[in-house]
């Protein structure tokens, strides 16, 4: 392979599908001592012996990782033996366990907390403490815009001012490079209304006033001496900001949250007030129905109205 197409072909991959799959080879070869190329017997031995000590979900991961190399380096797929696949189906049925949902953000946690970071934000400048500014202004419109737009913790970490335009009073549009689900060459805007509180574009823009950023990553690492930084803040950083600026504002079992909270919370909040999927699903970006529908809990007050509502319809006499 040329280095021109080793370029292409790793171009092609996300940064962190490319950093998870060299990790789960790492297992595979320096930790469990496997060989490679892999027959169909040592991956079966493999998901065995790790069926008790990983999820169904990392071990098809590590799966998916074993099946590209093997693909990239022109030898036969072990992954894709009948054996395999009836090797995992067993691990799945015999150590299910309940898929572990994010808890989550409702808006009056949302509400507490991005008046907690305004007032923060307002007592450090008027105290001439300039980072704890930066960092709390920066928090804020974090917070609001990850709400709001439900964008995951990669999707905020990669914003760039670039590809942001905002206008006080009327809205937000991002248009990202590339995204999880989004190349380039789609043309995918994510865009954001101007709201009367909550406001994610005033947030938005006051933290592009008080940083003087004009290019570069929207939220970007600062450091103890308010030196802000022209690389993003990593996606790993999201969750122990977010759980930081919950506990920071008061909230209960902060710890409970994860970066996923912010998309589940709006989810949720959007179906509470009416959105239909197919709006819920155009405004977040999702393509599959599945993916929207594992973000939305139905209120059980909610089934009960239906179920209510229906038995009155169909009661004795109700034609």
């Amino acid at each position: 392979m040329t280095a021109e197409v080793q370029a292409y072909v790793l171009a092609a991959d996300r940064e962190n599908t490319v950093k998870t799959y060299a990790s789960a080879l790492r297992h595979f070869e320096t930790v469990w001592k496997g060989m490679l190329p892999a027959t169909v017997d040592t991956v079966a031995r493999y998901l065995a012996e790790h069926a008790t000590v990983y999820r169904a979900s990392t071990l098809r991961l590590h799966l998916a990782a074993l099946a590209r190399w093997h693909a990239d380096n022109g030898f036969a797929d072990p992954t894709r033996s009948p054996l395999i696949h009836k090797v995992f189906r067993g691990i799945r049925a015999k150590h299910a366990t309940a898929q572990r949902r994010a808890r989550p953000l409702q808006l009056d946690v949302l509400e507490t907390a991005s008046n907690w970071l305004f007032k923060a934000q307002a007592s450090a400048l008027e105290q001439g403490r300039r980072t704890e500014q930066l960092r709390r202004s920066r928090d804020r419109s974090l917070l609001l815009l990850g709400f709001w737009r439900a964008f995951r913790a990669d999707e905020l970490a990669n914003m760039r001012v670039e590809e942001v335009v905002a206008v006080r009073g009327t809205g937000l549009t991002c248009r990202p490079g590339r995204t999880k689900t989004t190349d380039e060459e789609e043309g995918r805007a994510f865009h954001c209304p101007a709201l009367s509180r909550l406001c994610p574009v005033d947030a938005y823009l006051d933290w592009l006033e008080v940083s003087g950023l004009k290019a570069g990553p929207v939220f970007p690492a600062i450091d103890r001496w308010g030196n802000v930084s022209d690389q993003p803040m990593k996606s790993q950083a999201v969750l122990p900001l977010l759980r930081r600026i919950l506990k920071d504002a008061g909230t209960e079992e902060a710890d409970s949250y994860s970066s996923h909270s912010l998309r589940r919370g709006f989810a949720g909040w959007a179906s509470a007030n009416g959105w239909d999927l197919k709006e819920l699903m155009e405004h977040v970006g999702w393509r599959d129905v599945n993916s929207a529908l594992r973000y939305i809990d139905i209120p059980q007050d909610s089934m009960k109205a239906k179920f209510e509502s229906g038995l009155a319809n169909s009661a004795p006499g109700s034609s």
